[in-house]
C-alpha cells in the first residue's frame, strides 16, 4: 500500500465524519444533541468527536514528534483515558478541531518519503510511520461509528427532538 493510498484513506473517513457533524449542524437542538450520553458514566458525542482530534494531535505531536500537543487542554479532556465531563463543546469548536488536527496529520505525512513508511519515528512510538496510518484510519472508523450510533440512539429516545 502506497502513501497515497494511506492518505487517502485518512480523507474518506474524515469527510464521512464532517459530513456527519454538517448534517448534526443543521439542528435546532445541536448542543443537546452533543451533550447527550447514552447512558450513565458514557461519552456524550461531543466527546467522541473531540477525542478525534485529541487522537490526531497526540499522534504527530506527542508521538511522532516527541513534543507536546498542540492544543493541551484539549487532549486531558478528549484523549483516550479521559473522563468525558459535562463541558460540552460547540459544534464550531468541533469542526475547527479535528479539521485543524487532521491537516496537521496529512501535512506532515506528505512530507515524508515513500521509504520512510516502514520506519518508526521514533523508539518511543509503538507503530511504525505506516501502521500509525492505518490506526487512525481504522479509529476514525470506528468512533465515527460510535459517533452515528449515539445519535440514532438519541432520536430514539427523543423522537420530538428529531
Amino acid at each position: 500500500m502506497t502513501k497515497s493510498d494511506l492518505l487517502a484513506w485518512l480523507e474518506f473517513g474524515r469527510k464521512r465524519t464532517m459530513d456527519l457533524i454538517d448534517n448534526l449542524a443543521k439542528d435546532p437542538n445541536i448542543q443537546v444533541i452533543l451533550g447527550w450520553r447514552p447512558g450513565p458514566g458514557r461519552a456524550h458525542l461531543g466527546w467522541q468527536l473531540m477525542h478525534l482530534g485529541a487522537t490526531d494531535d497526540k499522534h504527530l505531536n506527542v508521538r511522532i514528534k516527541g513534543g507536546q500537543p498542540r492544543e493541551p487542554e484539549y487532549m486531558r479532556r478528549f484523549a483516550g483515558g479521559s473522563t468525558p465531563d459535562d463541558n460540552v463543546p460547540t459544534i464550531e469548536e468541533i469542526r475547527r478541531y479535528v479539521t485543524e488536527r487532521r491537516q496537521d496529520i496529512m501535512q506532515y505525512y506528505r512530507s515524508l518519503d515513500e521509504s520512510q513508511l516502514p520506519l518508526k519515528p521514533n523508539d518511543q512510538t509503538p507503530w511504525t510511520y505506516q501502521e500509525g496510518l492505518q490506526v487512525l484510519a481504522w479509529h476514525e472508523a470506528h468512533h465515527h461509528g460510535q459517533a452515528h450510533l449515539t445519535v440514532n440512539l438519541f432520536k430514539a429516545a427523543h423522537p420530538q427532538a428529531s
